[in-house]
């Protein structure tokens, strides 16, 4: 009698050592203004991952030729923003150092930073692409400047905000949408043209892709903390995904994926079917593009 043994997300290799692509999972839960509960999101998208094929159709491409390992979970203190970030960020230039493709899984927004902060090291140059319902742009929220509600204001201070392009934005404060059209490149709908002035402004610099489950409608991902209504479909993300493929992608994130508040699994198996063309698309061009150049 054969034993199938879960360890981790669907098809992934015990050895980070022949690892071109690393899955880690940050489940802070901390600053989320609204609904709590995305720590529980990188655990639950690994989980329903196996109910998946592993091959996509539409990239014409299987998770099993390629070896990407999942570290499990950053170790996070149950109300320490600035520790918590900090481990993620020693985490995620570990992965960097070692030339992988890193895959991160939130937890909430926030630990997008240290991401940034890690990928825009090793990378100059770096752009951040933001696929979201909300613009994130407080200098502060509650009193408090880093919270998921002032990531990609923090971001900004990293990389520029002429370096950061924002889609699917529907949401935020009066003061928020004046810095984005100031700042940023700013776009309020998913979609063909818009991804096509994306890809036409990033000009082939490095990319880190972050993407809120949120910035889909709640009608097809009603679990997340701050579900905005008029959003994407799910068709039209992974339409947009597939588009952003032709960019030099070197992280990818995809966060706030709440499961309490997502009865069908329909979210997480979503954030799940994300996560597997990510691998098939940027990690494919990751370790082509690595080939060429090592």
């Amino acid at each position: 009698m054969g034993l199938e043994r879960f360890n981790g997300f669907m098809g992934s290799s015990p050895d980070y050592g022949k690892a071109d692509i690393v899955i880690m999972g940050a489940p802070m839960d901390i600053t989320v203004s609204f609904r709590p509960g995305a720590r529980f999101g990188p655990h639950h998208i690994r989980l329903v991952s196996v109910g998946l094929e592993e091959y996509s159709p539409v990239a014409e491409r299987d998770l099993s030729d390629y070896v990407y390992h999942d570290l499990g979970d950053v170790e996070i203190v149950p109300g320490r923003v600035e520790k918590n970030l900090e481990y993620i960020a020693e985490a995620m230039d570990g992965v960097l150092s070692d030339r992988k493709f890193p895959v991160l899984l939130g937890g909430e927004h926030l630990v997008t930073l240290p991401a940034v902060e890690k990928a825009a090291s090793h990378y100059p140059g770096l752009v951040v692409v933001q696929l979201d319902a909300h613009a994130d742009l407080r200098d502060e929220y509650l009193g408090e400047k880093l919270s998921h509600a002032t990531v990609m204001r923090r971001v900004a201070e990293v990389v520029g905000g002429r370096n950061i392009f924002q889609c699917g934005i529907r949401s935020g404060a009066r003061e928020e949408f004046r810095f984005a059209r100031e700042e940023t490149n700013l776009y309020h709908e998913v979609n063909g043209e818009n991804i096509e002035n994306i890809i036409a402004g990033v000009a082939g610099r490095p990319v880190y892709l972050t993407l809120d489950i949120d910035v889909v409608d709640p009608a097809y991902a009603s679990g997340t903390g701050t579900p905005e209504p008029g959003g994407c479909s799910a068709k039209e993300i992974l339409q947009a995904l597939h588009m952003l493929a032709r960019l030099p992608v070197v992280g990818f994130d995809l966060v706030e994926v709440c499961p309490v508040y997502d009865p069908g699994e329909s979210t997480s198996l979503l954030a799940a079917k994300l996560i597997r063309e990510a691998i098939l698309l940027f990690g494919h061009n990751f370790i082509a593009g690595h080939s060429t150049t090592a």
